[in-house]
């Protein structure tokens, strides 16, 4: 049984309401020990899952399930990329997740009211760790669909509690709602790169209506270059001269023509009336459905009333009008902090091409983690690193706060030797002049290891463990370990997170008791104390020309006033926009790795383990006791 797509949640004392697991579907037949575990198309899951196949001959049970393969990522998210390929990620936790039941003891529940059936169903499989059922909320969709969104999954199914099964059919009385507007469309060709791009520059894209195939836009985002070179190679052996839709479609560059097979599922803002999808972006293929999954339907486009001519005049004149206003909507908006404004601009930009992040999805996440990164921020110096074009430009460093910063922006005024002149820098007290520099396009925040109070004196020692061009991250770590081994010794609490590029940092609360020379004499030495352990991986040779490109440099130079390094939870223009994550000492070891923490994962990750870094803030080290403790 199918569901239709609709835009808002609702509540409904006739309706329960289910999570839509991201995941494929899949439906088992079950006879005690014979078990048979299928896609919609019939393509069997058993040798690709073989734990859900086996955990469901443990069941002893004759039914016929319906449900969701669905792999959970080191968050505890439903990731399908994982999922397709579990072969690389066999550590993780596989479920399938049942909503509904089939049949039980040969005898047909398809005419049974669904919420008897899921009854009948919670009963059956009771407390599985392998094969759960998929529980559902009454009534209270909005609430639900609220917390669905919070939590970052893909969306909720809502259902009639008396709607009967039917097999293949999609009806109203099962419906999904997304978080994010996605759907599935049949690849129908590809356009020529250009620029220096290789491959291909965009997907054509369709989907299906009265049987034939519609044309609904094309995308060239989302992609990185493996995906590109993958997907451009199972296009290759399809292509074909005639064009798969009966209209014409204009393209901006040459296209290559293939036969309709794969399914793909993109993001986007809206359909046009016309059924033209607005920005999308590519997500991922959808092996396990066909082109006719792809339904264009009424519900989804805006649809205008055909009239007179001087009717449809003025509706496609309020269309234009109210195109206009979602346009100007979509590129600024206007943030309200207390007494101040905020205004963003160009929301719309692209700032990591690859992952289709915007810049209004930048300040977004600064807007939601500003009481998480701004007890790091307050009082402190800020050196704006600025990418107002997205990652693929080089971006620039900016001290001075310049004279058109707003009222809301404090500032102080520092004397630089080396430009020989007064930097007016910003300082980040609130959310509002974080959101002013993320609107600059601070994709990064760079704040000074001391505050206004005692510049001088920072509050913290960094140790930037810095990798070289052929080190693996497992090195990183086996440094960070002995970073810790060492600081153990010394009786100073060291607190570690990625830096959300290629390295690790480790902090110490020096609390503005020592003076950076202080701070960075110590740090040297704890530096020393670990290339001792480590001299085949690591060195305290700062220069790459001069150090082995398999060797890790131990930073400790970063220990000078002035300097900054990205602060924690902070974005890095990196692909996949990851965040500078702070880590339990637990998680540091083999496998851990920089990527797992990014722009869509972090809040869940805060609301499972709090602040893990505000030990940094607060009880610092004995300084002499440590050098005591070390020279023993």
């Amino acid at each position: 049984m199918l569901a239709k797509s609709t835009a808002d949640s609702f509540s409904d004392q006739n309706w329960l309401f289910e999570i839509k697991w991201d995941g494929y579907r899949a439906i088992a037949e079950v006879l005690n020990d014979n078990v048979k575990l299928y896609s919609r198309n019939g393509n069997s899951f058993i040798d690709a899952y073989p734990v859900i196949a086996k955990q469901l001959q443990k069941l002893s049970i004759s039914a016929v399930l319906d449900g969701e393969i669905v792999v959970m990522d080191e968050n505890g998210n439903p990731n399908f990329q994982k999922l397709q390929n579990y072969v690389d990620n066999i550590h993780l936790w596989l479920a399938y997740y049942v909503f509904d039941l089939l049949e039980l003891k040969g005898e047909k529940l398809y005419d049974q009211p669904l919420i008897k059936r899921k009854h009948l169903l919670a009963n059956l499989l009771g407390d599985d760790p392998v094969i759960k059922y998929s529980d559902h909320v009454n009534e209270a969709g909005e609430a639900f669909f609220k917390v669905v969104s919070e939590k970052g999954l893909e969306g909720m199914m809502a259902k009639k509690m008396d709607s009967l099964y039917y097999p293949g059919k999609r009806t109203n009385e099962w419906l999904k709602i997304k978080v994010h507007n996605t759907d599935e469309a049949v690849i129908a060709g590809f356009t020529q790169p250009r620029g220096g791009r290789k491959y291909f520059g965009s997907l054509v894209l369709g989907m299906m209506k009265g049987g034939r195939l519609h044309y609904v836009g094309h995308t060239g985002s989302g992609f990185n270059e493996q995906l590109l070179s993958d997907l451009h190679n199972k296009l290759l052996p399809l292509q074909q001269e005639q064009s798969p839709f009966e209209e014409k479609v204009k393209t901006n560059m040459p296209v290559t023509w293939v036969k309709p097979m794969y399914v793909c599922e993109v993001k986007f803002a809206e359909f046009t009336s016309d059924g033209i999808m607005r920005h999308p972006i590519f997500l991922r293929l959808r092996p396990d459905k066909k082109s006719v999954d792809t339904e264009l339907t009424s519900d989804k486009t805006v649809v205008m009333k055909e009239s007179n001519s001087s009717e449809k005049k003025s509706a496609e004149k309020s269309r234009s009008k109210k195109q206009e206003d979602l346009d100007t909507s979509l590129k600024d908006k206007v943030y309200t902090i207390g007494r101040s404004n905020v205004a963003t601009t160009n929301r719309t930009k692209i700032f990591f091409k690859d992952d289709g992040i915007t810049k209004g999805d930048v300040i977004d996440y600064y807007e939601r983690m500003s009481p998480y990164i701004l007890p790091y921020l307050k009082e402190r110096p800020q050196s704006l690193y600025r990418t107002p074009n997205g990652i693929g430009e080089k971006g620039f460093f900016q001290k001075d706060a310049g004279e058109h910063a707003p009222s809301f922006v404090k500032s102080i005024a520092l004397h630089s030797e080396s430009s020989d002149k007064d930097i007016d820098y910003i300082i980040c007290n609130n959310k509002a002049t974080l959101l002013y520099m993320a609107n600059l396009g601070c994709i990064e925040i760079n704040p000074w290891h001391s505050t206004t109070k005692k510049l001088d004196y920072p509050d913290y020692l960094i140790i930037d463990i810095d990798p070289s061009g052929k080190n693996t991250f497992d090195e990183v770590v086996e440094a960070a370990i002995a970073v810790k081994q060492v600081l153990d010794r010394a009786g100073a609490t060291g607190f570690c997170k990625t830096s959300g590029a290629s390295g690790m940092h480790v902090y110490v609360p020096t609390g503005k008791k020592y003076t950076y020379e202080q701070v960075k004499n110590f740090a040297h030495l704890v530096c020393m104390l670990v290339n001792e352990k480590l001299p085949s991986s690591t060195t305290l040779v700062r220069s790459l020309k001069k150090r082995s490109d398999k060797k890790i440099y131990l930073d400790y130079l970063q220990n000078s006033e002035g300097q900054t390094i990205a602060s924690v939870y902070s974005l890095r223009p990196k692909p996949g926009a990851t965040v500078s994550a702070p880590l339990d000492w637990s998680e540091v070891k083999k496998g851990l790795h920089p990527s797992q923490f990014t722009i869509h994962n972090i809040f869940e990750r805060l609301d499972k383990k709090g602040d893990l870094f505000e030990g940094v803030l607060a009880k610092p080290i004995d300084l002499n006791r440590c050098l005591e403790k070390l020279s023993d």
